[in-house]
């Protein structure tokens, strides 16, 4: 190794953002394991790169004793002061045992040590940039295709969309580009692993923050979110601005904020609901389209028995239960929805059977009448 050495180091370490002195002694670690392997020693040895020339010096250290019993880790304390006559004993002499031939050696170690350190930098400089985007939405490329995963390109690396994370509606093919949330990065033995969902209920909420400024700003607030993906969602938003209005925030000129979701989800539906402080009201707003009529709520049981118009009870309750079901998702609350006419038979039985009727009374006598004439 020499200047030239140093000087593409340097530069290396620049690029990938390593510590020039960490490689050297990574450096260095190696070539003292090389030094034992290829010349068969077992003695206790030290090797420095020198930093302004790139020379390689190999250093046998041996502790002063008044008889060596190993002649590889021990000197005599007559024999080091031959080399210097200040040493006593105990002190740690150096001896350089330098191999004619060592350059080659350490050339290839070096390769070997600087190829795996800036791969484990690159690997940890891409754990580091991933872990601090988690919950967040980026864009990627989708590059390989399997039975039960596909991978997106994100640009610095691939992440995993397993099956799972797939909407239905997703038709996926190589170069297609799709935005994902990214739900966990996790270190593993052969690189950061960052794992992508397109199902996910944070992606939803990501998306309203990237496509609505007031959101982005903090004026309007996304409360709560609940999703079937690629079917339906409900988004309940809140403005901490009564001048704003949150829903027709979020919906745009002509729709055109809560669209370019919406075409971005494959077609998903999606609700935007007001959020309100008194479950009722929020529960009634969950069950949008639906108009509800009243709402009682029951605290212990943390139950909302809805009553709809009886041409809105299909409407209300949805396609196989999902309005209700994601706005029971939506609230926090287990909604009871009955109809006008339901909730009229309902009372009407609960007071028939409140109501009892009294038996009549009749007179006891005694046996003393069968006595008397």
């Amino acid at each position: 190794m020499n200047v030239d050495f140093l000087e593409a180091l340097d530069q290396l370490a620049r690029e990938k953002g390593i510590d020039k002195e960490v490689l050297l002694e990574a450096i260095e670690a190696a070539l003292i394991a090389s030094y034992r392997r290829n010349f068969h020693s077992a003695a206790n040895v030290r090797v420095e790169v020198k930093r302004d020339s790139g020379e390689v010096h190999v250093y046998a250290r041996k502790t002063v004793v008044e008889e060596p019993k190993d002649t590889r880790l021990e000197i005599s304390l007559d024999a080091a002061r031959d080399i210097n006559p200040s040493y006593q004993i105990g002190d740690v002499v150096e001896i350089e045992v330098t191999p004619r031939d060592f350059g080659r050696i350490a050339a290839q170690a070096a390769k070997q040590v600087v190829m795996q350190r800036v791969k484990e930098a690159e690997r940890s400089v891409i754990y580091s940039k991933f872990a601090d985007r988690e919950e967040e939405v980026v864009s990627g490329m989708i590059s390989r295709l399997e039975p039960r995963v596909a991978y997106v390109d994100l640009g610095d690396t691939e992440a995993i969309l397993p099956q799972s994370e797939q909407m239905a509606s997703d038709k996926l093919q190589v170069g297609k580009r799709l935005k994902v949330f990214i739900a966990r990065v996790e270190r593993t033995s052969k690189g950061p692993q960052i794992v992508v969902s397109r199902t996910h209920p944070g992606l939803l909420r990501r998306l309203f923050e990237l496509e609505v400024p007031e959101i982005y700003e903090g004026i309007v607030e996304i409360k709560a979110v609940a999703r079937e993906a690629g079917s339906r969602s409900k988004i309940a938003v809140h403005s901490r601005n009564p001048e704003v209005d949150p829903i027709g925030a979020c919906v745009g000129a002509r729709g055109s904020r809560v669209q370019a979701i919406v075409n971005e989800l494959n077609g998903e539906k999606v609700d935007i609901v007001e959020w309100s402080e008194d479950p009722a009201t929020f529960v009634a707003n969950a069950l949008s389209p639906a108009k509800v009529i009243d709402v009682h709520i029951y605290e212990d049981e943390r139950v909302a028995r809805t009553v709809v118009p009886d041409y809105q009870l299909s409407l209300a309750i949805g396609k196989e239960g999902q309005n209700a079901r994601l706005a029971a998702r939506l609230t926090g609350w287990k909604i009871d929805i009955k109809s006008e006419t339901q909730m009229a038979s309902h009372s009407l039985l609960a007071e028939l059977e409140d109501t009892n009727e009294e038996e009549p009374e009749f007179a006891t006598l005694s046996d003393d009448w069968l006595n008397e004439p």
